[in-house]
């Protein structure tokens, strides 16, 4: 198991977090020009840390609409993305599975040619895509139809264990790792609560990490710490619960 941070599109945080963890994961493609990056401190910081690369690519670009000359445009703009992120040596790239209507069932064999598509474009690009469910968002595909659509696509998971408590609750977290936690590639960790997704330290909130130890037993992927806080303090205790659950169960 390897254990890193996320950093939005700062690599002034990724400097001052860094110590101590195994990777970055940095946003790209939110309405900036990944090509803007300072990629020689990019690199920096990850050499004097020893640290990996994963990117986030945009958080509000649907996967899928109505729509196919704008699906089009969505799987080129995605393939740019995935390309720069390639060649800067990114291992993983995080897609939000969301979709115009996400309840629209005509669509989903649509989302499914898409997510195929995407992800071959990060094969292409020597980048691993990990679709991440997001279904307690207005956009988001449900945990189960995620699950599906990833397991018949052969795509691998970001399963962010937050969201799925946001969405149903630690029931939710595990009916999705029991049917679909082979697919689990990637994880991002904080605790949340029922009042909102509000990325909590962990043990600031409601999850059982409990299940996900149980349901991701030795599991060697990579993991993303997503709690919205600079304070180092905080940030490293998370990490060594997340070792806790996670490496000694």
């Amino acid at each position: 198991m390897e254990l890193g941070l996320t950093v939005g599109d700062s690599l002034e945080r990724a400097e001052r977090t860094i110590e101590g963890f195994d990777l970055i994961e940095l946003s790209i493609g939110e309405g900036a020009d990944p090509n803007e990056f300072d990629v020689d401190r990019l690199e920096r910081v990850l050499d004097e840390a020893d640290a990996d690369l994963c990117v986030h690519l945009p958080f509000k670009q649907v996967v899928v609409t109505p729509v196919e000359g704008i699906n089009d445009a969505i799987l080129e703009y995605q393939r740019e993305l995935l390309e720069w992120a390639g060649s800067v040596g990114a291992r993983k790239a995080v897609l939000h599975g969301t979709a115009r209507n996400p309840h629209d069932t005509d669509l989903r064999p649509v989302f499914a040619d898409q997510l195929a598509a995407i992800a071959d474009a990060g094969a292409d690009a020597g980048v691993e895509l990990v679709v991440e469910n997001v279904g307690h968002q207005k956009r988001g595909l449900p945990l189960s139809v995620l699950g599906d659509l990833a397991r018949e696509t052969e795509t691998s998971v970001c399963f962010d264990v937050g969201h799925a408590y946001m969405e149903d609750g630690d029931d939710g977290v595990e009916r999705f790792l029991s049917g679909y936690g082979d697919l689990v590639s990637h994880l991002h960790v904080h605790d949340a609560r029922s009042r909102g997704d509000t990325h909590l330290p962990l043990g600031a909130g409601e999850i059982d990490y409990g299940i996900v130890a149980d349901r991701l037993e030795e599991f060697d992927g990579t993991v993303a710490i997503e709690v919205f806080t600079d304070d180092t303090a905080l940030l490293s205790d998370t990490a060594e619960r997340t070792r806790s659950w996670l490496a000694d169960g």
